[in-house]
């Protein structure tokens, strides 16, 4: 088993389904953690005001994943759409994880057990 501290994520505009083979300090197997749900914004006064909420809300849907992402050493983000590669770029625009890395593919919806499993391949675990 590889000491190095994996993550995988599926994401799209919604949610992100994370899993990892470590916490803190500690490479185990993988694991899926809780997913995180992105705030959908319903509803504006205005195309403008509508923009700054969708940005801060993905923005705080980024963080949020990325808070479970603390340590890890590389990372393959997966799902469809463009989502991935927006969450990679906030990534690497960040100090913590400018070095990390990251590989991209795509994938339609899928259960949290076949992400679990598609992330064990990818890292050949």
């Amino acid at each position: 088993m590889s000491d190095k501290k994996l993550a995988g994520i599926w994401i799209d505009t919604e949610k992100a389904i994370v899993a990892k083979n470590h916490d803190a300090q500690n490479v185990s197997e993988f694991y899926l953690c809780k997913p995180v749900k992105a705030e959908i914004q319903h509803g504006n006064s205005s195309e403008n005001a509508g923009n700054n909420a969708e940005i801060t809300n993905r923005n705080k849907f980024f963080k949020e994943v990325e808070h479970l992402l603390t340590n890890t050493q590389e990372l393959y983000i997966t799902g469809p759409g463009v989502t991935q590669e927006e969450l990679k770029h906030f990534l690497h625009n960040t100090a913590q994880f400018r070095d990390l890395k990251v590989t991209l593919g795509t994938s339609q919806q899928m259960s949290e057990e076949k992400v679990l499993e598609t992330i064990k391949d990818y890292f050949k675990i």
